[in-house]
């Protein structure tokens, strides 16, 4: 299922991102990437033909040479235009040890969460027939008491506005067929925000509206979206069962890391309505017809229902400014490109990579998915890459002026250059340290324009100009971002891609990352230079046994009494901050590659964590009594930096909640 709604979405990524969380604890980051030259404007080019022909004949030019070079198994597409499937194509291999083709009719792929859009169309089915209203408490359709300080409505659900925090446990595993009620109630999320005003993509959110539809039409999810969304919009040789029925099953396509390594297990998504669907391209492509009104099937929204899902769900009484940029509809994201309304979803699970996007004024869908992460995360690019490429082919446009002076823009600009955390992460528990171990870093270039690194949504750096007060728009690019800023012109958040924003980083939790990484570099060679001192005694002690005459250092007197035991201590104490901080390491590889990670090591990486922090006591003690027995300048000397280093992996500790209770995630 879907981790984001774009291009950083991936578990694979997520993986990616706990190893750079080891890098960042224990040795200083390395330079951001810079982002390319922004490319000359250009106006307006001449579309292409939207016929057949030319897709397919862009599709053959692109597709298989990146599918081989990026080693990505396989890819399935189908373009829908003027109430028909356009072209439906397959490429490269659904097995690669089989050497099975991917046929767009038969060959079934995950399509992550972009399955968030036929809850979303479950929901408003519900809400025509005039069986749930889409502004009351969601718990008066439902059995559960979640205990949130705000009620929370399906419009907030579905726009990803319900205020919660991430949550990552149960996500996506193996085997084990899923039980929704169940992972709504267990280990909920803290709801950390006002519902309506903050965006902050949630997969918990989006299956508690499914929830919503199970509860109130009293069938299990799975059955009602097969009986009224797919059954009527002549989806046949699609489900949401996990696993997959008998008839279905073998047509599959495997999903691969890279097509030169083996095949992952099928996937089965925790919360089946926020990302379960496995489904052909061609019936994919139905789907997009019945949400252009062009459906070959029965209809399964009336025209006024789907044109209210497209169109912004939330206004500025609620968003603030951000409602001048990109906004959720009832579970589309609103992509607009070059002038042209423009609404899609994206999905991702471990494997699959997904986006399915409609023109809606246009008459067009294309919907594509690939069914491996490929090299270095090459189907996110690629994905993004033939997004634009088909938009810059057959509707292209003009970038918007900016309407904004001179002066204006590099004020602003200034005011902007910081860094970012996103606000789909976590608030409550331990995993708040992922926030500021990855930041967005902004900065002005050129006077007035702003480079974020990486790109707010994307894997690389994007720079943007300023087109309207507090809007910004992608330089060479169609993406757009609004600031909220506070009454001191201080900015407090950015929103993107519809459903995302992005918080400043405290200063706090900015210095909590170098501090912890000072920290365990000094406590870690504390800890190494005890057994190490250990040895060395040892050695030159059996050299003075022996009377060897080659000469060597003396060992040292003993230590005064009143510095053994604290030195004792503070050894003691770094090797166990050490050890925790390592522990600390594993917790957060294994969630992040969504294994399940015991309580009880979590309990004892805390328990450890616990006794390093009390490291600054043995640390303190131990620097009086160095002064008292005036040991000299390099023993106090040494003592103090070790207090410092104590001190600061204490308030690192501190600030990214190491200790929280709550160890849910």
């Amino acid at each position: 299922m879907s981790t984001a709604p774009h291009t950083r979405r991936g578990i694979g990524r997520r993986v990616a991102f706990a190893l750079a969380c080891v890098v960042a604890t224990l040795a200083a980051c390395g330079s951001a990437p810079e982002a390319a030259p922004p490319p000359p404007e250009q106006p307006a080019a001449s579309a292409a033909p939207l016929e057949r022909s030319d897709v397919d004949s862009w599709l053959d030019e692109t597709l298989p040479a990146a599918l081989e070079e990026s080693r990505i198994a396989g890819a399935t597409v189908a373009v829908v235009h003027d109430g028909e499937i356009l072209t439906a194509r397959g490429f490269g291999q659904a097995d690669v040890d089989a050497g099975t083709p991917v046929d767009p009719d038969r060959t079934l792929f995950r399509t992550g969460s972009i399955s968030k859009l036929f809850t979303a169309t479950a929901v408003m089915q519900l809400v025509e027939a005039g069986e749930v209203d889409l502004d009351t408490d969601v718990e008066q359709y439902t059995d559960l008491d979640l205990g949130l300080e705000h009620p929370v409505t399906l419009r907030h659900l579905l726009t990803h506005t319900p205020g919660f925090e991430e949550r990552i446990a149960g996500l996506i595993g193996t085997g084990t067929t899923p039980d929704l009620r169940a992972s709504l109630v267990t280990d909920p999320p803290e709801q950390v925000v006002e519902p309506g005003t903050t965006p902050a993509y949630s997969n918990y959110g989006n299956a508690l509206a499914g929830y919503v539809v199970e509860a109130v039409s009293g069938m299990p999810f799975e059955e009602y979206v097969a009986a009224n969304v797919l059954e009527p919009a002549g989806m046949t040789s699609s489900s949401f069962a996990q696993p997959l029925p008998d008839h279905l099953a073998g047509d599959v396509a495997l999903g691969y890391p890279t097509s030169s390594e083996d095949p992952l297990p099928f996937e089965v998504v925790g919360q089946p309505p926020a990302g379960a669907l496995s489904a052909t391209a061609t019936d994919m492509a139905r789907f997009m017809l019945a949400h252009l009104g062009q459906q070959q099937g029965q209809e399964i929204l009336s025209p006024a229902t789907r044109d209210l899902m497209m169109e912004p769900a939330l206004d500025a009484d609620t968003l603030g400014i951000l409602a001048e940029g990109p906004r959720m509809g009832l579970g589309w994201f609103d992509e607009s490109r070059h002038g042209h309304r423009v609404v899609g979803h994206g999905g991702d699970t471990t494997a699959f990579h997904s986006h399915l996007r409609l023109w809606p004024d246009d008459g067009t869908g294309l919907y594509l998915s690939f069914n491996s992460t490929g090299a270095d995360g090459a189907a996110y690019l690629l994905r993004d890459e033939l997004l634009e490429d088909f938009a810059d082919r057959y509707y292209p446009g003009a970038a918007q002026d900016s309407t904004v002076a001179a002066e204006v823009r590099q004020e602003h600009a200034e005011a902007l250059a910081g860094s970012y955390e996103s606000t789909r992460g976590f608030s409550s528990t331990f995993l708040t340290a992922m926030g500021p171990l990855q930041p967005t870093r902004a900065e002005v270039v050129d006077g007035a324009r702003v480079r974020f690194t990486p790109g707010p949504g994307q894997l690389s750096a994007a720079e943007y100009t300023e087109i309207e007060p507090w809007v910004y728009q992608q330089v060479g690019g169609d993406r757009v971002l609004t600031v909220r800023t506070d009454d001191a012109g201080r900015v407090e958040l950015i929103g993107h891609d519809s459903a995302m924003s992005m918080v400043p980083v405290t200063a706090a939790r900015s210095a909590a990352v170098p501090a912890l990484t000072g920290g365990a570099v000094v406590l870690l060679l504390t800890a190494l230079a005890w057994p190490v001192g250990a040895v060395v005694r040892r050695i030159l002690a059996r050299r003075s046994a022996v009377g060897t005459d080659v000469p060597g250092p003396r060992e040292p007197a003993g230590a005064p009494a009143p510095v053994r035991l604290p030195r004792r201590l503070t050894r003691i104490a770094a090797v166990v901050a050490v050890v925790a901080l390592a522990g600390w390491v594993a917790v957060v590889l294994g969630v992040m590659s969504l294994q399940p990670v015991p309580v009880v090591l979590i309990r004892a990486v805390q328990v450890l964590t616990a006794v390093g922090v009390l490291g600054v006591l043995a640390a303190g003690w131990r620097v009086v009594a160095e002064l008292r027995a005036r040991t000299g300048w390099f023993r106090v000397g040494a003592a103090s930096v070790l207090l410092l280093a104590f001190a600061a992996t204490s308030m690192a500790v501190n600030q990214l909640l190491l200790l929280s209770p709550d160890i849910t995630y």
